[in-house]
C-alpha cells in the first residue's frame, strides 16, 4: 500500500507530517529521519485501529477499488 503524505517543518523546530488519506494520522520528529520512522509507525498503528473497528471511511466518503 502507497499512501502520500506531507511533512512540514515545525515552527519550534524540526517537523511534522501528516497523511491526508488517513483522518488524524500525524506525527512529528526532531530530524527528517525520526518523522519518517514515527510516519510509518503512526500509519501502521491508524490502520490497525481502523482494521479492529472496521471503519476505514466513513459514511458516504468515495473510494476507488480496483477489481
Amino acid at each position: 500500500m502507497k499512501l502520500k503524505a506531507i511533512i512540514h517543518t515545525a515552527e519550534e523546530g524540526g517537523y511534522w507530517a501528516e497523511v491526508p488519506a488517513l483522518q488524524g494520522c500525524i506525527t512529528e520528529g526532531d530530524t527528517w529521519e525520526e518523522v519518517l520512522a514515527n510516519l510509518e509507525d503512526a500509519i501502521q498503528g491508524w490502520l490497525e485501529v481502523a482494521n479492529e473497528s472496521n471503519q476505514t471511511t466513513e459514511p458516504g466518503e468515495e473510494v476507488e477499488i480496483a477489481v
